[in-house]
């Protein structure tokens, strides 16, 4: 099973933030207890390099990719860290073409049906759609759907436990992004009992969806 399969089964990617590297094995842990086996951690703080680290080094059950990934450099600093995957909140094509001609799965944050048509011209599959509570949620990624047949997306910002349910039952939806199962609160706080609980609970709603 590939990156990508590996995300759509799952249903959704844990966007984590870390602000000490010494919490970060623990975390991935916490989310694979509650049934959750892709997290995305965000390069946001100084902790995240060290942190992708150990988790790839010492959770490798764990599919650990980077976010926020903003430039060529920093894509390439984080996949000899270990990740996975990457996922950008734009469309850098440097960092697209290169992950692409590598063979490295990239989720690149789309928004416009121009963004779009780049992602498509490189052969990606699978989008991300960031932030999607500001440019129109479900009724923009379902507009967007409708020219773009085949195109998946994975919506970050305003998903939530409330209505992932929504999110997961679209047919053009792969999986969903969030941090509400996994916050930077519940993490500095080591309430890793939580983050399982909130996992699972997400878990437990994308399977009744997809029964």
């Amino acid at each position: 099973m590939d990156v990508v399969e590996r995300c759509l089964k799952c249903g959704i990617v844990p966007v984590v933030v870390i602000e000490n590297a010494d919490d970060a094995v623990d975390t991935a842990k916490a989310l694979l207890a509650g049934g959750i086996d892709c997290m995305e951690v965000t390069m946001r703080t100084d902790a995240a390099l060290e942190s992708v680290r150990r988790i790839a080094k010492e959770v490798p059950e764990m599919l650990v990719g980077a976010g926020t990934v903003l430039n060529l450099d920093a894509c390439k600093a984080i996949l000899e860290a270990g990740a996975n995957f990457i996922v950008s909140p734009g469309f850098d094509p440097a960092t697209v073409d290169y992950c692409v001609e590598n063979n490295v799965p990239i989720l690149p944050g789309v928004a416009t049906p121009t963004e779009i048509m780049m992602a498509l011209s490189r052969g990606l599959k699978l989008v991300k759609f960031f932030p999607a509570n500001i440019y129109g949620g479900l009724k923009a990624m379902k507009a967007l759907s409708g020219p773009f047949v085949g195109l998946k997306f994975l919506p970050t910002g305003g998903v939530n436990g409330e209505n992932i349910k929504e999110y997961i039952e679209a047919p053009f939806i792969a999986a969903v992004g969030g941090s509400w199962v996994c916050t930077k609160a519940d993490i500095s706080s080591h309430n890793y009992a939580k983050i399982t609980e909130l996992s699972k609970a997400a878990r437990d709603a994308i399977d009744e969806v997809r029964a």
